[in-house]
């Protein structure tokens, strides 16, 4: 467990799984792509929570409160010859952004795919979030020339 002021990184736990579909809540009600359904994102928490290739992680505040999250994916890359890792729903609370949560999530995720030799860190984000575009800026993601494409 990691700390950072006065909240702490941790696993994800079956009892965080409410707590993290309202997360996605606030993060899919601004994403055209995804629908906000609750089961749904509880039902992909739970295939996550119990897959070897993946890892959920959670912030909580000094009150127990899940107050940000992210998911991560492995797979194997030909380019990188070994695992990448797909990080996707990273979500601060409305209410604790602009505290330096974000950055402490992801500085523990990038840790912890170093200690894991997980060659590279990728992930999606809406086009039309400005905001996490900026975050993702400054916190030295570099945007690629891939496009994302997807069939339902």
């Amino acid at each position: 467990m990691t700390n950072s002021k006065c909240y702490s990184i941790r696993y994800a736990l079956t009892s965080d799984l409410v707590r993290m579909a309202k997360l996605l809540e606030q993060l899919f009600s601004i994403e055209e792509d995804f629908e906000v359904d609750s089961a749904k994102q509880i039902a992909g928490l739970e295939l996550l929570m119990e897959s070897e290739n993946a890892q959920l992680f959670v912030v909580e505040d000094v009150k127990k409160v899940v107050v940000a999250m992210a998911s991560l994916q492995m797979v194997v890359s030909t380019a990188e010859g070994g695992l990448v890792a797909w990080l996707e729903d990273v979500v601060v609370d409305e209410s604790h952004r602009g505290q330096g949560i974000g950055h402490s999530l992801l500085k523990h995720i990038r840790e912890w795919a170093e200690a894991r030799e997980i060659k590279r860190l990728q992930l999606v984000a809406d086009r039309g979030n400005q905001p996490a575009l900026n975050f993702y800026s400054q916190q030295n993601w570099l945007k690629t020339k891939l496009v994302v494409f997807r069939q339902k």
